[in-house]
């Protein structure tokens, strides 16, 4: 493949709702500009950018994969992304390195959730952005309906480029408003507009070239003063109109049959930006733009392990130009990193290339530090991006290895999930030893348990984690606990005093002392700071850590021959278990702050769903055509929500968990849980 200027090099994001065409959009693209000989299909699992073994299981991408296609002599690298919620991460990693947003909506469905989503990611990246109204060939679809729904969310500034020529079996070509001519058939031949069409099409170009002129005021002098303005010039202003987000310009087709989809790539080409059009890029206060002269700086927004390849590194040069076998400062590991070959990579396949230019896009094997969000630059003048942002796990599973030949691998491919995945987060839970799997959902943990086993060979089974419930005391407790036992030679004596008292919730577990008259001898304090730390972490009544407590130890005895640390130690544990018992023990359990948002029409099921979940509702917040719901919800109730609110509002809902307090649990669900964890405690050991 040629190396490309920057000039002519344009970087498209390619989201949208699930199932609507997007991958089979990049599988056109690349047929009808040469780059392959055959259409790949998804039902044969065998299109250019869905090439993971999942992606064919599941008929539905999961991944981003690059499409570069060149046309027209420039080259269009679309970045193709799932639609699936799940999978949001790999939309917002394209987005990253991407210049222009292409966002795919369905003929009949019209705008839907996922469209929603793909316009907001394109929001908060500023990415101008192109409609393409796609599956034009679908029963009942109707471009005009979809236009005025895409109208009525987005604005006036959403305009026609191109109306169909009929539509479903009649569908066959569209028209070129800008240029008043039709283009027919697979091929997209050049013919007249049909008479039926040319009112039409004559007062939508009007309202499309209103809309252009609207984003210049040089052009709305001419155009008011009834001048002739040439295609040139409204190209020309559409491209900056469109590159500002003045003007979202919307094009149809149908991408199975390939019709429409040779204009779209040119319109792509000659009125899409490219990396020199766009605002520079901050980096700790300096801009970066894409002068080739410039000193390199490359974002990396993509880490994949192949198998064959290995690891590989997804760049996006930001500035300046990279060649093979470079070396390049990584700012954020303070490490140098030397790329070996560069590739553009075109579905699973790499394509080798001497360099990229400023804004191009392509791929190394092999980098040793490097992990997604990093920038690479130079040792002499380094510079950080701002870190790709993601959205926060909310579907949380323990995973627990199902054979002995899995524990020690589990660890290190999870690894290196995560380094492929930023959507996943792996914690530990110090408190229940279990490891968190948290993803976006259950089909993106299902999908990634899948990977383990078939990349590193590695089974395991999931589990819902255990809730991390506390003990703590309702009033102040006191005892005096005296540990003897005389056996032959030393014995063991040591007597401890002690009162508990309550603490505001979050103050964690303090130890203090007020002996007098050394009653417990100074080196033997610690060895009671230890007992009541110890037993207090594995629970005093229900097996949870106790906390928000003050233990005190107010007296003791010592014997000169017979008292040791461990006889404190004990001593200490067993009089925090009766302090304790006497102190109106309680259950604590975590609340979380939950915000759902979701379209209105769904906002009553949402509440009387979450009233059964002991939930605390403290707002519901109209949002244009959204509900946004604010309530405290005990953890225990929500740890499958992402599967509830999926079921309630067939998908269209969204909502952030954040851990908020620790609250008291309710006398009848205390007994449960902790019959539950008696229960449990005694199954492993064999009762």
């Amino acid at each position: 493949m040629n190396v490309y200027n920057t000039a002519d090099i344009r970087n498209v994001v390619i989201m949208g709702h699930g199932s609507v065409g997007k991958t089979t959009l990049s599988e056109a693209a690349l047929f009808v500009s040469g780059g392959t000989t055959r259409m790949g299909s998804i039902e044969e699992q065998n299109t250019v950018s869905d090439y993971d073994e999942d992606e064919h299981k599941r008929k539905f991408s999961l991944n981003l994969s690059l499409v570069p296609v060149e046309w027209e002599g420039r080259k269009v690298n679309l970045i193709d992304t799932p639609g699936y919620a799940d999978f949001v991460s790999e939309v917002i990693c394209g987005a990253a390195a991407a210049d222009m947003a292409l966002i795919v909506v369905d003929a009949v469905s019209g705008p839907e959730v996922g469209t929603d989503r793909a316009w907001n990611i394109a929001d908060r990246t500023k990415l101008p952005r192109m409609i393409f109204v796609n599956r034009m060939d679908r029963e009942n679809a109707n471009f005009e309906a979809v236009l005025e729904t895409m109208r009525a969310k987005w604005g006036p500034k959403v305009a026609p480029l191109q109306i169909p020529i009929g539509s479903h079996d009649s569908f066959k070509g569209v028209v070129d408003l800008l240029h008043m001519k039709a283009y027919v058939g697979d091929k997209g031949e050049e013919v007249p507009v049909p008479d039926d069409l040319a009112e039409e099409a004559e007062s939508l170009r009007a309202k499309l070239i209103e809309a252009i002129v609207e984003t210049d005021e040089d052009l709305m002098t001419k155009y008011f003063a009834d001048e002739e303005l040439s295609e040139d010039e409204l190209r020309q202003v559409l491209h900056g109109g469109l590159d500002h987000g003045l003007i979202v310009p919307v094009a149809c087709g149908a991408a199975a049959r390939q019709i429409g989809v040779r204009q779209l790539l040119h319109n792509i080409a000659f009125s899409g930006p490219s990396p020199a059009d766009r605002d520079p890029f901050e980096a700790d206060g300096r801009e970066l733009t894409a002068d080739p002269a410039a000193p390199p700086a490359v974002m990396v927004f993509k880490t994949a392990a192949d198998p064959y390849v290995g690891r590989l590194t997804y760049l996006r040069v930001i500035s300046g130009s990279v060649g093979a076998d470079n070396h390049l400062w990584n700012a954020n590991k303070a490490a140098d990193e030397r790329l070996g070959t560069l590739y553009v990579q075109r579905g699973k396949e790499q394509i080798a290339v001497p360099k990229l230019a400023a804004g191009d896009i392509g791929v190394v094997a092999k980098l040793a530090h490097t992990s997604t969000g990093d920038t690479l630059g130079t040792k002499e003048k380094p510079c950080m991006l701002p870190p790709i942002s993601f959205p926060n796990p909310v579907y949380s599973m323990a995973v627990k290895p199902a054979s002995k030949a899995s524990v020690d691998k589990l660890g290190p491919s999870l690894q290196r999930l995560l380094e492929e995945d930023p959507g996943l987060r792996l914690t530990r839970d110090a408190s229940s030893a279990e490891t968190i799997l948290a993803g976006l959902g259950d089909a993106h943990l299902d999908v990634t348990i899948e990977r383990l086993k078939r990349k590193f060979n590695v089974d395991v089974e999931l589990a819902l984690p255990r809730v991390p419930y506390r003990e703590t005391i309702a009033k102040k407790g006191t005892a005096d606990y005296t540990h003897k036992k005389q056996t032959g030679g030393h014995g063991q004596y040591a007597r401890v005093a002690m009162e508990v008292n309550p603490l505001p919730r979050g103050s964690g577990l303090q130890f203090t002392e007020k002996v007098v008259g050394g009653s417990v001898p100074k080196e033997f304090i610690p060895a009671v700071e230890k007992g009541v730390m110890e037993t207090a972490r594995d629970g005093v009544f229900a097996g949870y850590e106790l906390t928000d407590c003050q233990v005190v130890l107010v007296d003791g005895k010592h014997h000169p021959v017979d008292s040791s640390e461990m006889a404190f130690k004990l001593a200490a544990s067993q009089a925090l278990k009766e302090a304790v018992q006497g102190a109106s023990a309680t259950l604590l359990e975590p609340v979380m702050t939950i915000k759902v948002q979701a379209p209105e029409s769904y906002a009553g099921d949402i509440v009387s769903d979450l009233n059964t979940k002991r939930a605390k509702i403290h707002g519901i917040n109209p949002d244009g055509g959204t509900s946004v719901i604010e309530a405290e919800v005990p953890l225990a109730e929500v740890q499958r929500y992402a599967s509830d609110l999926r079921s309630i509002t067939q998908g269209r809902g969204g909502f952030e968990l954040d851990f908020d307090h620790y609250g008291e649990v309710p006398g009848t669900i205390a007994q449960k849980v902790m019959a539950d964890h008696k229960k449990a405690v005694d199954e492993a050991h064999g009762h």
